[in-house]
């Protein structure tokens, strides 16, 4: 019998995903040899305190310091630290010393993604990222080699699991949104911090990532229309079950072709009221899901975990022992996948459909001047809903409009939205959100 090559595995990060993915090295070891034809050997986990309390049993003389040291001695480094350095640096050095690397570093990706491929095309060496986007889902490989015959038009994903269960808990028991985030803070789901995924950054760096894919062409975080979901309120989201909706934060990454045949990708991040009978309105609690239309292959969802310690391993290790049988086996590594420079469009160019709020006066001759503003903006109402409500301190009477538009372009709804908040008859305009899926 064939002895076995030895691959020396280096692990930056010992976080809740790095303490799982160097349990899964330790206890599968037999299992990952056979499947990758080389041990993987995990020489070493860097760290900034080798003390610290970790949820995961692991053998102390593996922590180290010196994260520099350790990725010059890797055939494999795996960075699972988070942030811009000293992540990037430490990257850069695997990649220029050989080794392959393997990242779940989606805000690296988006922001500099382009010299780290560059780097490993130099070097001949794999860099491999399914984890930086929707955790366990198996959605980049799918999308580069799967669908690399077919032509992606249109992907949208609810991609941040923080976001998905507060938008999830205001829709199912009627919370606030700060009600709804301190229940998401309490189980483990959001940060102390969450700015980063309530205003939709995460989101948009996984965007990016995702359009860089579908459509062949690097887009950055600067490419990305970016709207978190603070905004929303538990109205909006009433409002939006009565009229058979369900309010999502979408990526949404899609092709479009203006009026002279010109082609652009258009990249945003937002609040997004979807049908209820749409794959993605039924996505709950802290679960993702992408959802992909091509032009051959139709419809295409992917769901699962997208986060978690274990969940998020797995996609790590997926692409570790894919990266661990291309040097046994040689040949050069695989990146991305970039052949086009189609441009990123401004959000002014998308076609949507809008979801308008409006707090108005409860007199004759409101609803047909408001009707009349949309259709001189060359905008039509799809629906429109009113509710007449009574101030207990003023006794007045007002209206509470809700409208959906049919399909136009975001500069003409904008447009009309700025137009309505003119009118004398409108007290204020209390929401605004786009619609797809209609």
């Amino acid at each position: 019998m064939t002895e076995l090559r030895t691959l020396k595995v280096a692990l930056l990060g010992c976080g809740n995903v790095g303490a799982q993915v160097a349990r899964i090295l330790i206890e599968d070891a037999d299992a990952l040899a056979a499947r990758t034809g080389a041990r993987l050997q995990l020489s070493g986990i860097a760290v900034r305190n080798v003390n610290a309390k970790r949820d995961v049993d692991l053998p102390q003389d593996l922590f180290t310091t010196d994260a520099d040291t350790l990725v010059k001695d890797a055939d494999l480094v795996i960075e699972l630290m988070g942030g811009i350095e000293p992540a990037r640096t430490l990257i850069l050095s695997a990649l220029r010393n050989g080794a392959c690397v393997v990242t779940g570093n989606k805000a690296l990706l988006a922001q500099d993604g382009p010299t780290l491929y560059e780097e490993a095309d130099k070097a001949g060496v794999q860099l491999s990222y399914e984890a930086a986007v929707a955790g366990a889902i198996p959605i980049l490989r799918p999308i580069r080699d799967s669908l690399a015959g077919d032509r992606i038009t249109r992907v949208l994903g609810i991609v941040n699991g923080t976001t998905n269960f507060i938008l999830d808990q205001m829709d199912s028991t009627g919370a606030q949104f700060a009600d709804a985030l301190a229940e998401a803070q309490r189980l483990g789901y959001a940060e102390a911090d969450p700015t980063a995924d309530v205003e939709g950054h995460d989101a948009a760096a996984k965007a990016a990532i995702l359009a860089s894919l579908s459509f062949h062409t690097r887009f950055a975080l600067e490419n990305v229309h970016c709207e978190g979901i603070t905004s929303v309120s538990a109205a909006d989201i009433a409002a939006a079950k009565d009229a058979g909706f369900v309010i999502k934060l979408l990526a949404i990454a899609e092709k479009l072709t203006d009026a002279d045949g010109g082609e652009g990708v258009s990249v945003r991040v937002h609040p997004t009221l979807l049908p209820r009978e749409h794959p993605l309105a039924a996505v709950r609690g802290a679960f993702n899901a992408v959802f992909i239309e091509a032009e051959n292959a139709g419809e295409l969802m992917f769901y699962g975990q997208g986060a978690g310690g274990t969940p998020t391993a797995s996609a790590v290790l997926g692409d570790l022992v894919s990266a661990a049988r291309r040097i046994v086996l040689g040949g050069p590594g695989r990146t991305e996948t970039t052949t086009g420079h189609v441009p990123a469009l401004p959000i002014d160019a998308v076609m949507t459909s809008y979801y308008i709020g409006l707090d108005v006066a409860d007199q004759p001759g409101v609803l047909a001047r408001i009707a009349q503003l949309f259709a001189e903006q060359g905008v039509s109402i799809e629906i429109m809903r009113q509710t007449i409500h009574r101030d207990a301190e003023s006794n007045v009477e007002s209206a509470e409009l809700r409208i959906v538009t049919h399909r136009a372009s975001e500069a003409a709804l904008a447009a009309t939205v700025e137009a309505v908040k003119g009118l004398d008859v409108i007290n204020s305009v209390t929401s605004v959100l786009r619609v797809e899926g209609v």
